[in-house]
């Protein structure tokens, strides 16, 4: 039996089912009420009841079932999450107290209570939290409300811990209505404790996702080294990879007339329309490279035939991430922009400011193109004189003066036939000492008889960046040297820029693994923003234009690395515009992280999905408690056994209504389950 055919079974079962007797048939009884209102319940539990249940863990879902009135198809769905005081407790503290005092019995090993006080021991309170009304409406189907509509008097209730069918039934509840499709998989089971003495006698309860809920939404996998995120991840990786081979699957045997007639059914089952591309920002290399701890398991192992690995270093089954900047103007230029982004020197930020993108005007011989060109050509010789190696065979072509030209060199130096770019920068250079140093009288006629300089601000921000020279003259300055850092990110050779590379493969719905585990941190920083601000440019355009975006999942490994700290309040970082404007766009960002407290608020904020394992102090649990129903798993976080508590993690899903705490399988190269 397939994993589609079991969720299916989940249909069939009925959480109002009653035996001969009138009672309800979905698990152990183990509790009276005493008090209920909207957000809470306490309950009288016996020793007894408790035994016969194997327990009642903190976090245990329970099932209030009202027994007062027959046809009422409603039942409160309770979390278990402390001891509560009962109005006797006084009294039977008191006599507890009273026997332990009384040494003579307390040497022996049997009790010696008599049977009413024994009964009387045996009761105390437990406090649990409402967490809403599974019902039956009009259309006889299942319904989950997050709240209680009514509640009637206490008494009335009855509380039963659910057996291993209706407990199935209840934390696969899916408010989407997709669960039984082909494209859920199972994630794990259900796992309420470290301490399993109970939990490994009685049958796994699995817990099924839904892909659909991690396309174009923001996933949060939080805890602590070695507690199981990147096997979580894994799973996703794998769950979105069969989403997306069904789009690809349906695309290529359906006819061109019949793709929108095929596509729109397989959307209402949560499959996409088109191949999913993901993309993985690997901060330690532990995906793009073999390591003891995957066994078989690697990501671009697996999918060999769709996965692209990239390096800011050159090795062995990588593409290196490295730009032609003579060829690619505009990709080059972005790159020298994040990475001096932070330079504040004033003649830097004028030469940043440039406008690099050619001109509109259709006219290429008109003066916004003769100005640009110009720039062009004074850009790529600063790029020259940093050491940045000229591709064999290039030349600058640009538009002179014949009066200028006559003063770079005795019979004149033409670059409208085009230079090569030692020549060139020879050209500019002395052209600024013209203007800077000699005053040639061009300068002034020129700005007389049109009205404007020859050189125009822009023009004159290159060049005091190529001669060091600023226009008013004195101390020199750093000018193209502070290019040099950069240029081991060019090479001669390459003729597409790496970022449009990347897309082009996010867009057939490939994997792509980025590592950043080795080279400059400032440089792993820049590409990981060259990159998604590539893609999240190119997926803006395509949402303007009204055109179609496939989806795009971003994984972000060691997160507080690349992402804005939580002081950090700029919301125009690429960061958080994917975590605020990424849905409309169908772009995800799952993100990975032991730093809860150290992401920016924004993203958390945008967040639907969360996966949250050990963290190993209150400052993190602390910001944890302040999303949906965490506040009841925050002081259980803080606790581990690092014997056999990874991968255990609570759990919550953008479809799945309240949080699960959940046993994540351990990743398999196929996630196809038996029978």
């Amino acid at each position: 039996m397939g994993i589609a055919d079991k969720i299916k079974e989940l249909a069939q079962i009925d959480l109002f089912k009653k035996d001969a007797k009138g009672s309800p048939t979905a698990g152990v009884f183990v509790g009276r009420p005493f008090y209920l209102d909207f957000d809470r319940c306490n309950m009288l539990v016996a020793d007894a009841w408790k035994h016969e249940a194997k327990g009642l863990p903190q976090g245990g879902l329970l099932l209030a079932y009202y027994e007062n009135e027959v046809g009422i198809s409603e039942v409160v769905l309770l979390r278990v999450l402390k001891p509560c005081t009962l109005p006797t407790d006084a009294g039977v503290i008191s006599s507890m107290v009273e026997y332990y005092k009384d040494d003579l019995r307390t040497a022996e090993p049997k009790s010696n209570l008599d049977s009413f006080t024994k009964y009387e021991f045996g009761f105390s309170g437990m406090e649990c939290r409402v967490i809403g009304t599974f019902y039956k409406a009009h259309d006889d189907k299942l319904h989950f409300g997050a709240d209680v509509e009514n509640f009637f008097s206490a008494h009335h209730y009855r509380v039963f811990k659910p057996n291993s069918e209706v407990l199935k039934l209840v934390v696969n509840y899916s408010s989407d209505q997709i669960a039984g499709s082909g494209s859920q998989i199972k994630i794990g089971h259900v796992r309420y404790s470290s301490s399993r003495r109970f939990q490994d006698v009685d049958d796994n309860v699995p817990v099924y996702v839904s892909p659909n809920d991690f396309l174009g939404k923001r996933t949060a996998l939080f805890g602590m080294t070695r507690t199981g995120k990147s096997n979580t991840v894994k799973k996703i990786i794998q769950a979105t990879v069969e989403m997306s081979d069904q789009a690809k699957s349906t695309l290529s045997s359906a006819s061109s007339e019949r793709i929108e007639e095929i596509l729109e059914p397989l959307t209402k089952l949560g499959v996409p329309k088109y191949p999913v591309g993901q993309i993985i920002f690997d901060v330690n290399g532990e995906y793009a490279n073999q390591n003891l701890q995957d066994k078989g398991t690697a990501i671009f192992e697996i999918y060999k035939d769709r996965t692209q690995r990239y390096s800011v270093l050159e090795k062995d089954g990588f593409k290196v991430m490295k730009i032609n900047f003579y060829k690619n103007i505009q990709a080059g230029f972005n790159l020298i922009r994040s990475y001096l982004s932070l330079d504040t020197t004033i003649y830097l930020r004028n030469f940043l400011a440039l406008d690099i993108d050619p001109p509109e005007d259709p006219d290429k011989n008109g003066s916004a193109w003769t100005r640009y060109n110009r720039i062009l050509a004074a850009y790529q010789c600063c790029l020259y004189k940093a050491g940045f190696k000229v591709p064999d065979g290039h030349k600058v072509r640009f538009k002179g003066n014949k009066e200028l030209n006559e003063v770079v060199v005795e019979g004149g130096l033409d670059p409208s036939r085009g230079l090569p770019i030692d020549e060139a920068q020879m050209w500019f250079e002395r052209i600024w000492e013209e203007y800077v140093e000699n005053q040639h009288h061009f300068f002034a006629d020129y700005k007389k008889k049109k009205g404007k300089d020859f050189l125009d601000e822009d023009m004159k921000a290159v060049l005091t960046v190529l001669t060091k020279k600023t226009e008013g003259g004195g101390a020199s300055i750093g000018g193209f040297l502070k290019l040099k850092p950069i240029k081991n990110q060019h090479t001669s050779t390459i003729d597409k820029p790496f970022p449009e590379e990347i897309e082009e493969s996010l867009r057939r719905g490939d994997i792509v693994i980025v590592d950043l585990s080795q080279g400059d941190v400032a440089i792993q920083i820049m590409y990981s923003e060259m990159i998604c601000k590539n893609i999240f440019a190119s997926s803006m355009s395509s949402f303007i234009k009204n055109k179609p975006n496939n989806f795009i999942q971003f994984y972000f490994e060691e997160a507080h690395n690349l992402f804005p700290k939580k002081e950090d309040k700029d919301y125009k970082q690429i960061y958080n515009r994917i975590a605020k404007e990424g849905a409309k766009l169908n772009l995800a960002m799952i993100y990975a992280t032991q730093e809860v407290s150290s992401i920016s608020s924004n993203i958390l904020k945008n967040t639907q999905n969360w996966f949250i394992a050990h963290l190993n102090n209150r400052d993190e649990t602390k910001e944890i408690r302040k999303f949906y129903d965490f506040e009841d798993f925050s002081a259980g976080l803080i606790r581990f056994s690092a014997e056999n508590d990874k991968g255990f993690v609570r759990m919550k899903s953008y479809s799945n209504p309240f949080v699960v705490p959940v046993q994540v399988d351990l990743f398999q190269a196929s996630s196809k389950e038996g029978s």
